[in-house]
């Protein structure tokens, strides 16, 4: 009976340290953080938000704004290496700002396997924001989404690779840099208006311009993800357009 009590005791132990490691986590991370001598997102923000507004008054003076907008959209044109941001206020999406990307590898077409150092295309969100970086500061692209994996089913590619950032500095492998003051602005506004709101869509060229879809080798489906990619894109009128 005491050992049945004792294993019981020890179950109960273990599940209540797994769970308050998981569900926990915003109320030990940030001592863990510091006691690791690490930045947590709040010292990020403390650090950068105050200069970041700065910097980006006339951004929102020529959009008439001076406050976050309610949902943020990051568009990457590959061709033209541009990352955009748009705001929505109200019902309707504005550009904000742009970044030339600092860096670039691959090619035109999508990821498709760990390794190949293709940036992804495709329409995505933010899993979470790294304020501990080796390239300053990064944001997690939700690489893979639930179409490459479709896909990467059926054409046998299990391997699909992860891990794609917007981050800062300038050195890259599938990934978006747009340098450190860059993503200090974007960091702190996706902080702001909620990683959760922020939806991230990469498109090989900007259909906007009336282009063609480049041609891939290797897959049968690009026309599908490029009509989806286009579709989406041409919501976003851009003020040159």
């Amino acid at each position: 009976m005491k050992r049945r009590t004792f294993l019981f005791l020890l179950l109960g132990s273990v599940l209540a340290i797994i769970a308050f490691y998981h569900y926990g986590r915003p109320l030990w991370g940030p001592y863990y953080l510091k006691l690791a001598g690490k930045d947590s997102v709040e010292d990020i923000m403390a650090r950068y938000e105050e200069p970041v507004r700065d910097r980006m008054a006339p951004a929102l003076s020529r959009i008439g704004r001076d406050a976050y907008p309610d949902r943020l959209m990051l568009i990457a044109i590959k061709e033209k290496q541009i990352l955009e941001m748009w705001g929505q206020y109200e019902d309707s999406y504005v550009l904000i700002k742009e970044y030339p990307f600092t860096g670039y590898s691959g090619e035109l077409g999508p990821k498709l396997e760990q390794g190949d150092g293709q940036i992804p295309e495709g329409e995505y969100g933010i899993e979470y924001l790294n304020p501990n970086s080796s390239f300053h500061l990064s944001m997690k692209v939700s690489y893979p989404n639930d179409f490459d994996r479709e896909k990467g089913e059926s054409d046998g590619r299990r391997r699909l690779g992860d891990d794609i950032m917007i981050h800062g500095r300038s050195a890259t492998i599938g990934c978006i840099p747009v340098g450190d003051e860059a993503i200090e602005e974007l960091f702190v506004w996706v902080v702001r208006v909620g990683a959760s709101k922020t939806g991230v869509l990469i498109s090989p060229v900007d259909y906007r311009a009336g282009v063609d879809s480049p041609s891939i080798v290797g897959i049968d489906w690009e026309d599908e993800l490029y009509a989806a990619i286009k579709k989406r894109l041409l919501m976003f009128k851009h003020p040159s357009s």
